[in-house]
């Protein structure tokens, strides 16, 4: 494995090619990680960091586009240091997402050959399994910007507004290599047949298919979704690849658990199998929060180790929020 990726990476090098080397220089990354080699896998992370990524940029966006009626920003541009990239999935997931990133890197010599790139992707699951990190992991994974559509302010009351914010996303960053967000496109993406609305979100949908079917542009978009049977098919026919982000199973909870503690002690005789059972069916946001509260009560406690009990607790408090939160949906 070791040696196809440094002959990947020397290849890159010939090539001059900045998105495969970035590409193969994250998979070294991952692999050093992978080993255990945590120190390593740091200190190249940082190294690769510190790069000039101006190619990466946005600056070649004239401006950022704005609602018609209200001038508000229709887009957040992330930046790199603000992009979570470290999922912990299982192999087919994972390799779905690989090959979306080995794609775009190889955009130029598929295209030698008549092929495109998967540019449109989408991804579905229930809330917190992962998807806007997946779409953060891709912006990373191929050097790319994340711009992220802000549908409150692209959605007005205003007949045909609605429609018109939203081309005016498309139009802004048709020649800009990028990766546009959609996120949370529920209410957007839902099926035509299950609504009786004849207001601005059919018009929406239907612009937005035919945005999909026109788009070109020279980077990715990534749409996500809680819905999976309620998506309208003509939605899903529209990209060149969807799959479901699940819920993380043990074995998941288990890596996840370690990863986001690996920067701090851990008591030694810590039971990682029994925290991990506890945690199935929980998302994967919400293990990670278990994990990052367990922590921060050890920190505040003077503690210089996380304990099980840390750990119990903070999964309490996250049922505790659970309940509270379908008891206040209730009423």
């Amino acid at each position: 494995m070791q040696a196809e990726l440094i002959k990947r990476l020397f290849k890159a090098v010939s090539k001059g090619s900045d998105t495969e080397l970035l590409f193969s220089c994250k998979k070294i990354i991952e692999s050093e990680r992978q080993k255990g080699h945590s120190v390593l896998a740091a200190s190249l992370e940082k190294i690769l960091e510190s790069r000039d990524i101006s190619k990466g940029s946005t600056k070649n966006l004239a401006k950022l586009p704005t609602s018609r009626r209200h001038n508000d920003p229709l887009v957040v541009v992330m930046s790199r240091e603000e992009l979570r990239h470290h999922m912990i999935l299982n192999a087919d997931v994972d390799s779905r997402f690989t090959r979306v990133e080995k794609e775009f890197a190889a955009r130029d010599r598929l295209a030698k050959f008549g092929f495109s790139y998967k540019k449109k992707v989408l991804l579905y699951g229930p809330p917190g399994c992962g998807k806007t990190l997946g779409a953060e992991r891709l912006a990373w994974n191929t050097g790319l910007p994340l711009i992220k559509v802000r549908f409150d302010a692209m959605i007005s009351s205003y007949f045909g507004e609605s429609a018109s914010n939203l081309r005016n996303i498309f139009d802004t960053v048709k020649d800009v290599p990028s990766l546009l967000f959609l996120d949370e496109c529920d209410f957007i993406a839902k099926s035509r047949n299950i609504s009786n609305d004849v207001g601005e979100i059919p018009r929406i949908v239907n612009t937005l298919l035919q945005l999909l079917d026109d788009y070109n542009a020279p980077g990715l978009l990534v749409a996500a979704t809680n819905l999976d049977k309620m998506l309208d098919k003509a939605i899903f026919r529209r990209f060149d690849d969807v799959f479901e982000v699940p819920m993380p199973t043990y074995m998941e909870n288990l890596q996840l658990l370690k990863t986001t503690l690996a920067a701090v002690k851990t008591q030694d005789n810590l039971n990682w199998k029994d925290m991990a059972s506890k945690l199935v069916g929980m998302s994967a946001a919400n293990v990670v929060k278990v994990a990052q509260n367990a922590a921060k009560t050890a920190i505040l406690e003077g503690n210089k180790v996380v304990r099980q009990m840390d750990l119990e607790l903070a999964l309490n408090e996250m049922y505790l929020k659970d309940q509270q939160g379908d008891l206040f949906h209730a009423t």
